[in-house]
């Protein structure tokens, strides 16, 4: 393994680093999928996708010099997404499990075809232009995967479902790939990543956007909220200090809570000297 460019194994150990982050993400679904024996309606779609794509890759880098760095992680991904695939079939409904498992033989079997074909009747430059090209289409599908939850935010104005952190990982990731492919001056590494920068950069945005967004919807509507009353008296303007701590409590809804003697039914009221 010799890199002419130390740059080139500096981005590719940080580019593993980082993907390693990435393939773990959507660790705390599956524990929640695992503790509550449901699927709860997620899609294996883009497991499915990224352990195909995670093979093919594996497949490009034994056809390649200098790619033992992207050989690693994509080992780690294979493992990653095939624990995942696994846990969805176990607790998936028959529907959603029949159909996973459908998607992996249709997808491995593609992929097994694809691999056969190139490795029997392919030679040199040929066959890597025919795997690099399966490379980039399905490691753009798994960068598309998130398009639906972008979509989702802008619909729902709303970025719950888009952690900050996945998206900003996602983002350095594909940039290290990025540039190794570069420095490789390896184009089917560089393509994916591109496209895998420009939907992270705009995933941060959108989260930004959105997110600044509920804060001042969430301050207005805070701000427009009436001031509790109690006989048609702004509570807002009671200080604290003029209120005996052996005079009832007025809870925010108004409602009057019982003072210090748990034994009365009701609460203690204060009589002034002029009272018989």
């Amino acid at each position: 393994m010799a890199y002419h460019h130390p740059w080139i194994f500096i981005s590719g150990i940080l580019g593993n680093i980082l993907s390693f982050m990435v393939y773990l993400a959507p660790l705390p679904t599956f524990v929640r999928v695992y503790k509550k024996k449901s699927t709860e309606g997620f899609e294996s779609l883009p497991y499915v996708v990224a352990l195909v794509s995670a093979v093919l890759w594996i497949y490009y880098a034994t056809l390649k010099p200098n790619a033992f760095l992207l050989m690693t992680i994509n080992s780690i991904g294979c493992v990653v997404e095939t624990i995942y695939i696994i846990v969805f079939i176990v607790y998936a409904p028959k529907k959603a499990r029949i159909l996973t498992l459908r998607l992996l033989l249709v997808f491995n079997m593609g992929a097994l075809v694809l691999v056969l074909i190139t490795h029997f009747f392919l030679k040199g430059r040929s066959r890597i232009h025919v795997i690099g090209w399966s490379c980039v289409v399905t490691s753009a599908a798994v960068f598309a995967a998130p398009l639906s939850i972008m979509r989702s935010v802008i619909h729902t104005k709303s970025v719950e479902f888009m952690p900050f952190t996945l998206s900003f990982f996602l983002t350095c990731s594909a940039i290290l790939w990025l540039v190794y492919g570069l420095l490789l001056k390896d184009f089917y590494i560089s393509l994916p990543n591109i496209v895998g920068v420009v939907l992270g950069t705009i995933q941060m945005l959108l989260y930004v956007v959105y997110k600044k967004f509920n804060n001042n919807f969430a301050k207005d509507h805070e701000r427009k909220q009436p001031s509790p009353t109690v006989n048609g008296k702004n509570m807002n303007h009671i200080k604290a200090s003029n209120i005996d701590s052996s005079s009832p409590q007025v809870s925010v809804s108004g409602d009057i809570e019982v003072g210090r003697d748990e034994n009365l039914y009701g609460p203690q009221l204060e009589h002034s000297d002029d009272e018989a």
